[in-house]
């Protein structure tokens, strides 16, 4: 975790707006460690990421947010998913010489799929929409505008070293304190560039955008979240996997490959169980050295 991993909300209390800024970057560079991907998939992903850390920034409770794009075009999935304490892991399915092209046809038909896990509830709350807008900003927006019945902005950059955003929503009184504050905000904020994404602190990118809504009325900032990658290896939950398999499952497969071989395509990590580690997992004592 570093100090240029944050999630800085904020809000213009004169207005009825509010806004955050994220920024990952250490964080960013751990979650694709080992990937390969191509700067298509790395874009996308991380745009993902950044929604995906504005919207869990926001759970009231213990729960995991998941957050996923399906299609049908050359990007498979998307998927982003992280818990109340914004530990984050996510991993994209695109070919790694994958040509840029506008998004609806890097991801072709598909959905927006937003599932929740609570501590109390047995089942997820899911929600699935389809994917609408020219980039994933414009799907994340009309998302957003179905689900919590206000307008939202966002303006998302990615690329290998960064995955950053800006965010703002109109509150529901915001017309009646300044009927022209919404559309000035994001006309300004419009103006903004991946590098001040990327390098100013928020403090500086705030009062370089809105200054005159940061001199006249002020910009309250919050204490900053502080979201980090999270996906370490976990063996017992692959012996488990492996023992539901069965016995004869497991035999067949030792037969054709000589190990049984895991792979979690969500954390990139690898786990292999040769024919010991098999008779042990199952209970029985390795056979006698003489």
């Amino acid at each position: 975790m570093s100090e240029r991993d944050f999630i800085q909300r904020f809000m213009f209390e004169a207005l009825d707006i509010r806004g955050a800024l994220v920024r990952f970057d250490q964080g960013w560079q751990a979650m694709q460690q080992g990937r390969g991907y191509g700067a298509v998939a790395t874009r996308l992903l991380g745009e993902v990421t950044v929604v995906t850390l504005l919207i869990g920034a926001q759970l009231k409770q213990p729960a995991r947010l998941t957050v996923q794009v399906r299609g049908r075009g050359p990007v498979e999935t998307l998927v982003v998913d992280c818990d109340q304490q914004l530990r984050l892991r996510g991993m994209a399915s695109a070919p790694p010489d994958l040509a840029d092209a506008p998004v609806p046809a890097l991801l072709g038909e598909g959905h927006l799929v937003m599932t929740l896990q609570t501590d109390e509830a047995e089942t997820p709350y899911q929600s699935l929409v389809p994917l609408e807008g020219d980039s994933v900003a414009a799907v994340f927006e009309h998302y957003l505008a179905l689900s919590e019945q206000q307008p939202a902005a966002l303006w998302l950059h990615a690329d290998a070293d960064c995955a950053t955003g800006l965010f703002l929503q109109k509150l529901p009184d915001a017309d009646r304190k300044d009927s022209d504050g919404w559309n000035r905000l994001c006309h300004l904020a419009a103006t903004v560039t991946p590098d001040e994404l990327k390098t100013l602190a928020p403090e500086a990118l705030l009062g370089r955008l809105f200054a005159e809504e940061a001199a006249r009325d002020g910009i309250r900032l919050f204490a900053p979240a502080l979201p980090h990658h999270h996906c370490p290896r976990d063996e017992q939950k692959l012996r488990r996997l492996v023992l539901s398999l069965g016995r004869e499952e497991v035999e067949s497969i030792l037969r054709e490959q000589g190990e049984v071989h895991i792979h979690d395509d969500m954390c990139n990590h690898d786990y292999r169980f040769s024919a010991l580690d098999i008779q042990l997992l199952f209970g029985e004592a390795p056979p006698a050295v003489h």
